[in-house]
């Protein structure tokens, strides 16, 4: 068996909050801003902090606080949409500033909203085969750095933070989460409803220019777009499909789940899910007032709240979705 053992996060110093964001556009209201997203403040990184950084951090704190032998790790799953380059891989870079063994695996996944479940599948997959032991996995995004400076949509759902986490074949005297079965879903076909254009190799040499929208929105292929009709007709019909057959593979039934920890998109996208669902409000966990939609990272974020909240105990089962940029969609339960 694979077990989830310790979680931590960071988030950056500097803040945004919906007043400063209400400071540079008029036309929304502080009010306006937390009641369509649920969010109070973000942490946004600084001009010369990156996802190594931000997932250095975490994991630094992971080690001091639960006092986590580095020596042990064997694997090193890096996940990020907002790397620190193209080439190398950052998990290499953050393999030798972490001063992890050099007899370790280290690799990137590029995934976004579901890409904490992509990654303890991975990891269930790599101790299941014996391939790992103690496996260190790390995600961390810095998307606000996609975001142009006028786009007053996308500037209030996202911010940026890291976790870290331990996966391993044995379990220890803390509170340790079995992973069980996942279920995946894959729509390539709108890869470009939330997207950055420029960002690869494709157009590597194309000019971004400032384009307003039949909306008032700034569109620039340099940025971030999300068609944020799209992303919610997705989440709303394909989500509940998925959630029932995550499930069926795990032979449960929706009263045996203790916890239910979405995705943190934005809070009207959650409660919206959540009744589709047919999930009890006093089930469904949300942690997204101080720390925004921070993408890879908001499960284990809500995750590590959640045990620290003390809502998760010994005996329980937590059921995770993770949905959105790719479109993609995994679910996985984990029994404590």
């Amino acid at each position: 068996m694979a077990y989830l053992q310790e979680i931590e996060y960071y988030l950056p110093e500097n803040i945004l909050s919906n007043k400063d964001i209400n400071k540079q556009h008029p036309e929304w209201s502080v009010d306006k801003i937390s009641s369509k997203t649920g969010i109070y403040n973000r942490h946004v990184s600084k001009n010369n902090e990156f996802a190594s950084d931000l997932g250095y951090m975490a994991a630094e704190k992971l080690f001091e606080t639960h006092k986590v032998n580095r020596h042990k790790i064997d694997y090193l799953i890096f996940c990020t949409q907002s790397p620190d380059f193209l080439l190398p891989t950052t998990a290499c870079i953050i393999q030798d500033r972490l001063e992890l063994n050099k007899s370790i695996g280290a690799i990137d996944i590029n995934m976004g909203c579901s890409g904490f479940i992509y990654g303890l599948s991975y990891a269930k997959g790599l101790i299941s085969s014996g391939q790992a032991k103690t496996i260190l996995l790390i995600t961390s995004e810095t998307y606000t750095k996609y975001i142009h400076d006028i786009d007053k949509t996308n500037k209030t759902i996202f911010g940026d933070g890291a976790s870290a986490s331990i996966i391993s074949k044995e379990t220890n005297n803390s509170l340790t989460g079995v992973i069980k079965n996942f279920d995946f879903y894959t729509d390539g076909g709108g890869y470009d409803k939330l997207i950055v254009k420029n960002s690869g190799i494709r157009f590597h040499n194309a000019e971004g220019v400032d384009k307003i929208d039949e909306n008032g929105l700034i569109r620039n292929n340099n940025y971030l777009y999300m068609d944020g009709k799209s992303i919610f007709e997705f989440t709303s019909f394909k989500v509940p499909p998925i959630f029932k057959k995550v499930l069926e593979k795990n032979n449960v039934e929706i009263e045996e789940i203790d916890l239910f920890i979405f995705h943190q998109a934005n809070a009207f996208m959650m409660q919206f899910i959540r009744k589709r669902c047919k999930i009890p409000q006093d089930k469904f966990f949300v942690y997204l007032e101080d720390c925004a939609n921070t993408v890879s990272s908001t499960i284990p974020i809500a995750l590590n709240e959640a045990i620290k909240q003390n809502k998760i105990r010994k005996g329980n089962k937590v059921l995770l979705m993770g949905y959105g940029v790719g479109l993609s969609i995994a679910g996985t339960i984990l029994e404590y």
